[in-house]
C-alpha cells in the first residue's frame, strides 16, 4: 500500500467531531493511529486515508466532507514541499516544484500540466496512482480544494480557475461547486483537475532564493530528479532501506502492482529495480561519508545490506576503495 504524509489528514478530528461523529473510531477503523494526524514526519497508507476521508463523509451524512476538511488545509500541510514552492520566483516555477518533488509527501499521488485546446490554458491534473483504489470522490474533492488553496495562496483569495474537472458525479447540487471553487464544474470527467489561465502561471512570487535552493537541494537528496514510477520507486526504496526489506516484491505491493508491472513501468523509463536501488545506496553512501560521522556500522544499516563486508565490497565498486579510505579522501580534499 503506498503511503502519504499524515499532515494530509490535518483539521480530521475536529471536523469529524464538530459533524457529530467519533473521529478516533473511524481513524481506527481505517487501520490509522490517530496520534499520527496532522503529523508531517509520519506517513499513513493512502489506502486508509481514502477509507477515512470516504466513512467519514457516509457516518456523519456530509455530503461534501472532502471541501469542508479541504478548507481547515493549506500549502503547510506539503512540508517542505511547500516551502520551496512558495518561495519560487514564479507560480508556474511553484507547480513546477510541486510536480518534481511531490513523491517526497506521497509516492501515491501525481500533478501534471498539460497544454488545453485553447490557446493561453492549460490544464492541471491530479492522478491517484495507485492500482484499483477504492471509491474516492470525497478524497478526490479533498485534493482539488487543497490545490484550489495552494492556489489561492500564490495567487490571491479571489482567485478562481477557468473551470474545475471532476471523474465523479456531483456529490451535491452543482450550484455548491460553482460557489466552493468560484468556477463552472464538469463532471464524470477523464481526470479530474482545472482549466487554468497559462498567464497566471508568469506572476512574480516574492522569492527567497537562498531558502529555496536549500529546500530543493534538501528534496533532491531524498527523491532525485527523477519523474513518474522511478522518482516514486526511489522514495519507496530509500525509505525502506534501512529495514532490509527493500525487494521488488515489497515495493510493487506498496503500488498495488504485480512485480511483472513493476518491471515493465520500469523498463518503460529506462532504468530497472536493480539500477535504482544500486543508485539510492550509492547516493545515501555518499552523503553519509561525506557530510556525517555516522559509524560504518549504522551505514551498513542504514543501505539494508546484513554485513559491513558487503559495504565494502559496494564502496570498492562505487568509489574505487573503501568507505573508511573515500571518507578520509573527500575530507583532506
Amino acid at each position: 500500500m503506498s503511503v502519504v504524509r499524515g499532515s494530509s489528514l490535518s483539521g480530521y478530528q475536529s471536523l469529524v467531531d464538530e459533524l457529530g461523529g467519533d473521529s478516533v473510531a473511524l481513524l481506527h477503523a481505517a487501520g490509522i493511529d490517530p496520534g499520527d494526524v496532522g503529523e508531517y514526519e509520519v506517513f499513513v497508507p493512502y489506502r486508509s486515508l481514502i477509507v477515512a476521508v470516504e466513512t467519514a463523509a457516509a457516518a456523519t451524512t456530509t455530503t461534501d466532507f472532502g471541501r469542508r476538511l479541504a478548507l481547515r488545509q493549506g500549502i503547510e500541510i506539503l512540508g517542505p514541499l511547500g516551502v520551496a514552492a512558495r518561495t519560487a520566483a514564479t507560480v508556474g516555477d511553484a507547480f513546477h516544484i510541486v510536480e518534481t518533488f511531490l513523491a517526497a509527501y506521497s509516492p501515491a499521488i501525481a500533478v501534471r500540466f498539460e497544454p488545453a485546446a485553447t490557446t493561453g490554458q492549460a490544464f492541471y491534473a491530479f492522478d491517484i496512482v495507485i492500482e484499483r483504489p477504492p471509491p474516492h470522490a470525497q478524497t478526490t474533492e479533498l485534493s482539488l480544494g487543497v490545490s484550489l488553496r495552494v492556489l489561492r495562496f500564490l495567487l490571491g483569495a479571489s482567485y478562481a480557475p477557468l473551470s474545475v474537472h471532476l471523474t465523479h458525479e456531483p456529490l451535491t447540487a452543482t450550484e455548491d461547486y460553482l460557489r466552493y471553487f468560484g468556477c463552472r464544474a464538469y463532471f464524470a470527467q477523464p481526470a479530474a483537475g482545472f482549466t487554468v489561465r497559462t498567464a497566471d502561471f508568469a506572476r512574480p512570487l516574492t522569492q527567497d532564493a537562498l531558502a529555496h535552493q536549500a529546500v530543493v537541494q534538501y528534496l533532491t537528496g531524498i527523491t532525485g530528479r527523477h519523474t513518474g514510477m522511478t522518482q516514486s520507486v526511489r522514495t519507496m526504496v530509500r525509505q525502506l532501506l534501512p529495514t532490509g526489506a527493500a525487494s521488488l516484491e515489497l515495493v510493487a505491493a506498496q503500488f498495488d502492482l504485480h512485480p511483472k508491472a513493476l518491471h515493465r513501468r520500469l523498463s518503460a523509463e529506462n532504468t530497472t529495480f536493480g539500477e535504482l536501488i544500486d543508485s539510492v545506496r550509492r547516493e545515501t553512501a555518499e552523503h553519509y561519508l561525506c557530510d556525517t560521522d555516522i559509524s560504518l556500522s549504522h551505514l551498513t544499516r542504514e543501505l539494508g545490506y546484513a554485513e559491513q563486508s558487503v559495504l565494502s565490497r559496494s564502496c570498492s565498486r562505487w568509489f574505487g576503495c573503501g568507505p573508511s579510505s573515500y571518507r578520509r579522501t573527500v575530507r583532506s580534499g
